[in-house]
């Protein structure tokens, strides 16, 4: 394996089923990966809240009235989100899409005038140390995806695990994702 194909930013990271607690049935966007480490946000924990409701600051109101979401068990007062746009240039995740943390960077986009931009905050973050990921991925508690535009911001969260499991295809994760989280619903 090349230095470079170990590392997973723009994948996702879905629970192989391994994983109980926080992480059970949760998609990870891997924004940032490294020999130092890995950041990540999770894009099916929905707080059940609009952001305006969590953040005292002067925002548009297309972000106050959007949802926020848990990204991870790390720093939860930690403000980040996701961008995109038809073109940005200095995309820092993927092709088109931007990961931030700073309020002003957040003001500015919300008021942008652009109709293709989407946007979603998050609460928290998923984080790792260098070489844990890697370790987690040799035991198999991940399974990887291709991220996309459309399965970031367009798939509903709580749709998410099953339509991605179902996308990468084989029986195994077909059933996989017809399981329910709690067994006891089966």
């Amino acid at each position: 394996m090349s230095e470079k194909s170990k590392f997973v930013q723009g994948q996702l990271l879905l629970d192989s089923g391994q994983l109980q607690g926080f992480f059970q049935h949760t998609v990870v966007l891997v924004c940032q990966h490294s020999a130092e480490g890995a950041f990540g946000l999770v894009l099916n924990r929905n707080t059940g809240r609009k952001v305006g409701e969590m953040i005292v600051a002067d925002l548009p109101d297309l972000l106050k009235e959007s949802p926020l979401y848990l990204g991870g068990p790390v720093q939860p007062t930690a403000l980040s989100f996701l961008h995109s746009d038809a073109f940005i240039p200095g995309a820092n995740v993927m092709p088109n899409l931007g990961l931030g943390h700073l309020l002003d960077e957040l003001v500015d986009i919300g008021e942008s005038f652009s109709p293709t931009k989407k946007v979603r905050l998050f609460a928290g973050y998923a984080g790792w140390s260098g070489g844990q990921l890697e370790d987690e991925m040799r035991r198999k508690a991940w399974l990887t995806f291709p991220a996309s535009l459309e399965l970031v911001f367009d798939t509903p969260p709580e749709k998410l695990w099953a339509a991605v499991l179902t996308r990468k295809g084989g029986w195994r994760n077909k059933l996989r994702a017809q399981t329910p989280e709690d067994l006891s619903w089966n």
